[in-house]
């Protein structure tokens, strides 16, 4: 379905080590800190109606701990999926994670509800990515997952990028299938994109 460009996946395969060295460099000793206070400010600044289905990840590598928000909105009623991966060249499949409900280990170090949790279709995606530019282009880890998920929904979510303010490049280049960020949320702030 996506076919790459490659004089474009050379050049994304270059900003991604460099998207690597820069996130790493983000001082450690931080993360928490950074994380929490993004968690307010995603709280305070993104748009949401009490039945909105909002997709998180479970943090991996050095992302940024996107835990401290899932258990806000978990905690205030607000219905959340998690992403599980079904196999290489699959869409995910984003299961709702119930009050109370147990995660299992879905790969990747990711965890995830289990098998028989409802599978929804998000109202907003908050993305993992490696980095970001001013445009609101992300830059994921080359495999294609949540671009082919949401190529196959029925109406397209509010997408709201989650990372360090550390992992903004100069410039990153979109291919046709790579949907813009609607938002990006950071320990520095909200910040909205016009729509491409």
């Amino acid at each position: 379905m996506f076919e790459p460009v490659p004089q474009f996946e050379e050049e994304k395969s270059r900003l991604r080590q460099r998207a690597f060295e820069q996130r790493k460099a983000i001082l450690r000793a931080d993360w928490a800190d950074m994380a929490k206070v993004a968690a307010n400010h995603f709280l305070a600044g993104v748009p949401l109606s009490a039945s909105d289905v909002v997709a998180l990840y479970w943090p991996i590598r050095d992302e940024i701990d996107c835990k401290p928000l899932l258990t806000a909105l978990m905690d205030s009623g607000q219905p959340v999926c998690l992403p599980v991966v079904l196999g290489d060249g699959e869409p995910l499949e984003m299961r709702l994670w119930e009050q109370g409900q147990p995660l299992y280990p879905s790969g990747f170090g990711t965890l995830a509800p289990a098998e028989t949790a409802p599978v929804v279709e998000p109202d907003l995606v908050v993305i993992p990515l490696l980095a970001f530019d001013r445009l609101g282009t992300r830059l994921g880890y080359g495999k294609g997952y949540y671009d082919r998920t949401l190529a196959g929904y029925a109406k397209k979510p509010l997408l709201v990028g989650y990372a360090f303010s550390g992992q903004e490049l100069d410039f990153i280049p979109r291919e046709a299938h790579d949907l813009p960020l609607d938002m990006l949320v950071t320990e520095a702030g909200v910040q909205k994109f016009p729509a491409a």
